[in-house]
């Protein structure tokens, strides 16, 4: 390892190393009570709710997979993405977030998302709350794999170590430390992280644009290639056994692709994830007040805008400057690696290649816990020992954690792994598996429990036949599995619940209340 490299290492430790402290410091606190360690006693403020919120959600591929797509294909794919985020983001936050921050302490002080399902609709079964259960157990394992698979780059990229090696070791580091703290060291950490995101995106644009000598130079470098620029084409390279082909010392592309309507919408359809994304909507429940959530909305949104176009400029603007250097897709997602390593003095290097390592482990460690809550509170205690201590299911919660790693670890070991197509299966997993029933549920009183267990059911399953069997016949079946499903599984809602039992007056006045409730 030369003096680079060590002087890199020693900024990402030191950040590291702070972030053990903020574990540390909560530890005692977190293990108090189930409630503390899974949604920290609702005790968070705006500022922390909106940073945490957005932290935990854009995870790694903000840095690594967003600005990869852009290099790889251009504008067009990585922009109509970022725009359906931030969309959805915004709406988000603007109709969901208050109702169901009241609605989940109402329905019986819940702390999970599978726990509102339940207790919004008061069943004794748990039926809803093992449907849920289980496919947040499935779809977050993935997302941890795709976590996992970013910081394994990262530091195989940094230091030229084993893949493998490298993904293995901060993993175990994102575990030790979401195991201590909990959800108030993860959220805590989150703020910390999410500045350190922005910073980091907004520090490499800027001097990205600099030395590529100018937001002119950057587009007109970027107009040579058929369709790189242009948000109704796709740029099209040759490859050959997956990697890009090379003439001349340049990269060759072929004719520009169509983006047509239908993959716009299709692609925009990213921003219906945000209402089924359990680790967005967990900061919602957790904020010590509804009445702060106006001031974490506009806090989320600006957040969310600078960190999106940042990521998609800096894609293109690495395609012009390192135009031979990464030539698979998979390569491609160490673009904000590559332009961070050659721009700045190592130790700033370092502090921006903790951006990268912020923004996966804000993710995983939301992703761990949330994960390791449903089985621990929805199914060990909820179903197979309801006379379970809270002490019994704190450690519960932290075996299952350890269990779920351990997944997501060997999920992760194939080193050429997308991180951009791991992270949208289980973004369409999450919003077409709960998106539709949380909306549903907060808006629509006549809703039934048979109608959201069928929306669940019908959601999480078209993702997985979607995605594996429809898509694959290609053309208008092509598109991105999340709108489909979405859609299937509103219209299973809607139907099954008209065609059951209308709610018990008990749940009607319950969905009254929370309608008309005032804070006080």
């Amino acid at each position: 390892m030369n003096s680079d490299s060590i002087q890199i290492l020693v900024a990402m430790s030191l950040y590291m190393l702070c972030v053990i402290v903020i574990g540390i410091v909560y530890a005692k606190r977190a293990n108090e009570s189930t409630s503390n360690y899974l949604l920290g006693g609702r005790s968070l403020g705006p500022w922390v709710t909106a940073m945490a919120a957005e932290a935990s959600d854009m995870s790694g591929w903000l840095l690594m997979g967003l600005p990869g797509v852009a290099y790889w294909f251009g504008l067009a794919d990585a922009a109509w993405t970022a725009i359906g985020l931030l969309i959805g983001t915004y709406l988000n936050w603007l109709f969901v977030a208050k109702r169901l921050r009241n609605y989940s302490r109402i329905a019986g002080d819940a702390i999970t998302l599978p726990d509102f399902l339940s207790n919004r609709f008061k069943e004794k079964n748990k039926i809803i709350l093992t449907i849920a259960a289980l496919f947040i157990l499935v779809f977050f394992s993935v997302y941890a794999a795709s976590c996992f698979v970013t910081v394994g780059k990262l530091f195989s990229t940094l230091f030229g170590a084993p893949y493998i090696a490298m993904m293995l070791a901060g993993a175990a580091f994102v575990v030790i430390y979401t195991f201590f703290g909990g959800y108030l060291a993860e959220s805590v950490s989150d703020f910390m992280q999410g500045i350190i995101m922005i910073f980091a995106l907004s520090m490499t644009l800027i001097v990205g644009v600099q030395w590529a000598g100018g937001f002119s130079a950057v587009i007109e470098n970027a107009r040579q290639i058929p369709g790189f620029l242009d948000f109704f084409t796709m740029a099209s390279p040759v490859v050959e056994d997956g990697v890009q082909v090379v003439k001349d010392g340049a990269p060759v592309f072929g004719e520009a692709a169509k983006y047509g309507l239908l993959t716009i919408v299709s692609t925009m359809s990213w921003g219906l994830g945000y209402f089924g994304m359990p680790q967005v909507l967990l900061k919602f429940m957790g904020i010590r007040k509804a009445s702060e959530l106006k001031l974490s909305r506009r806090v989320a949104s600006v957040w969310c805008a600078i960190s999106l176009f940042a990521a998609v400029l800096i894609g293109i603007i690495g395609r012009a400057m390192f135009p031979t250097d990464l030539l698979t897709k998979s390569s491609a997602e160490s673009i904000f690696v590559q332009m961070s390593t050659s721009f700045f003095l190592p130790l700033f290097a370092g502090v921006v290649m903790a951006g990268i390592l912020a923004a996966t482990i804000s993710s995983s460690d939301s992703y761990l816990l949330i994960a390791s809550s449903a089985f621990s509170k929805n199914i060990y205690k909820g179903i197979l020992k309801k006379d379970a201590s809270d002490k019994t299911v704190l450690w519960m919660s932290k075996i299952t954690l350890l269990v779920i790693s351990v997944i997501a670890a060997i999920i992760a070991l194939n080193e050429n792994s997308i991180i951009f197509k791991i992270v949208s299966f289980a973004w369409a997993g999450f919003g077409a598996t709960f998106g539709p029933s949380v909306i549903f549920s907060l808006f629509w009183k006549r809703t039934t429990r048979a109608g959201v267990v069928a929306g669940m059911l019908a959601g999480g399953i078209s993702v997985f036949a979607w995605k594996f069997l429809i898509a694959p016949l290609g053309g208008v079946f092509g598109i991105y599995e999340l709108m489909p499903s979405f859609i299937i599984s509103c219209i299973f809602i809607v139907v099954v619940s008209l065609l059951t039992k209308a709610p018990s007056k008990d749940i009607v006045e319950e969905f009254e209340k929370v309608k008309n409730y005032v804070e006080a």
